[in-house]
């Protein structure tokens, strides 16, 4: 479904991407694991039009992402969520989730992606009339997922998702991700938490200095000895 290859991105002389390849198929759960400042994030505002490559390719559904403006590629499906969840504070939970369905150009025929949203993450229709700012980290998260769903994405890219979350609700979180892979939704996630990573994901890659080290499927690579002693070994934090 999402072919990369030869990918290289550089920032003021510093390459951040070089020579990146992978392939997402079709209905998974990609992960990427990696030290900060590996190129994960580069990686997904590349592919979603936000940073632009000097050279590579990026395929989605055979067509080419790269040179594409960022609006077009949101609308051929290939949506964010970015690191940090990024809501809009002074507005709603509700209106932060149309605002999902304007961006990406969606039809507004489709009654039922807020009600999708709502079963996903009832919280959110709970609040829906509360200033989005307002809410814990948790519920924001919530409505950063919520808003790229209300887009129909068929590609949904997501950017550490668990960061400064407590366990239970990065727990509840990742649960979502697993209903919305089974419903057919493919996914390719950054995630710092590797261990939780591997275990959500189908395959995966290691980023280390803006290349691909290390692929596989998930099960392999969790029990890759240079895995388990580089990213497993150590117990992951979460705030």
């Amino acid at each position: 479904m999402l072919e990369v290859s030869g990918l290289s991105v550089s920032y003021s002389g510093i390459r951040a991407l070089k020579d990146v390849s992978l392939t997402v198929g079709k209905g998974e759960i990609f992960a990427l694991i990696g030290p900060n400042g590996a190129g994960k994030s580069t990686l997904l505002n590349t592919l979603s039009g936000m940073v632009q490559a000097q050279t590579g390719h990026a395929r989605f559904d055979g067509v080419e992402l790269i040179g594409r403006p960022a609006h077009r590629i949101a609308r051929a499906g290939l949506i964010q969520v970015p690191e940090g969840r990024q809501v809009i504070a002074p507005l709603t939970v509700r209106e932060n989730l149309e605002l999902g369905r304007i961006a990406a150009g969606t039809r507004s025929g489709d009654r039922n992606a807020l009600d999708r949203v709502h079963d996903l993450f009832p919280v959110l229709a709970e609040r829906r009339t509360q200033l989005a700012g307002s809410l814990s980290g948790g519920q924001q998260q919530m409505l950063a997922i919520g808003r790229a769903l209300m887009g129909a994405p068929r590609i949904l890219l997501l950017d550490e998702p668990s960061l400064g979350l407590a366990p239970v609700i990065v727990r509840e979180v990742f649960d979502a991700l697993l209903r919305l892979n089974a419903s057919g939704l493919t996914i390719l996630l950054v995630e710092q938490n590797a261990k939780l990573a591997l275990e959500t994901a189908h395959h995966a890659a290691i980023l280390e200095m803006g290349r691909v080290v290390m692929r596989g499927t998930a099960a392999d690579l969790a029990h890759d000895p240079l895995v388990v002693d580089h990213y497993l070994g150590r117990t992951e934090e979460t705030a």
